[in-house]
């Protein structure tokens, strides 16, 4: 299983007892691999926190939330956020993925296409603070973001 991915040492776990329900060997066997280096939660979440902030592009908030699916350790998800975007830094990622949005996106802007380019930004993880900052600093984008609060896109709605 772990030549094909890797795994968490809890999702490796559940897997195990899913495979074989009732075998009494699987604590045994994710401790010896744990002991053997083939499963070490802070080093998976560092390298899935790094991959999904360089290839996926995805913000603090939705690559805290993959981790936190694939079982990660809590101990070990804010400590690989951090190594992440010392990496790759979130604002740039955000740029980015914004400037990509825009090729896509017919103008003139409507208030509709507004909200739907901002939802799509914080599905993506990145605050909603930011992506106000970073839509209202678009001249193409400036005017119909300040005619619009951010309760009538529906950012305040989303925790961060």
């Amino acid at each position: 299983m772990l030549a094909r991915r890797p795994y968490s040492v809890a999702d490796l776990r559940r897997a195990l007892q899913r495979k074989f329900p009732s075998h009494a060997g699987i604590a045994d066997a994710v401790a010896r691999l744990r002991s053997l280096g083939y499963l070490d939660d802070r080093k998976f979440a560092e390298q899935v926190a790094s991959s999904l902030a360089r290839n996926r592009a995805f913000g603090r908030h939705r690559i805290r939330r993959e981790l936190k699916s694939r079982l990660v350790d809590y101990r070990h998800i804010e400590p690989a956020l951090d190594r992440a975007f010392e990496e790759s830094d979130e604002r740039q990622l955000l740029e980015r993925t914004l400037d990509r949005k825009l090729r896509t996106l017919k103008l003139p802007l409507t208030p509709r296409k507004l909200q739907s380019l901002c939802q799509s930004l914080l599905r993506r993880g990145f605050a909603s603070s930011d992506i106000m900052k970073a839509v209202r600093q678009r001249p193409e984008l400036k005017p119909v973001a300040e005619d619009l609060g951010l309760s009538e896109i529906g950012v305040d709605a989303i925790k961060e």
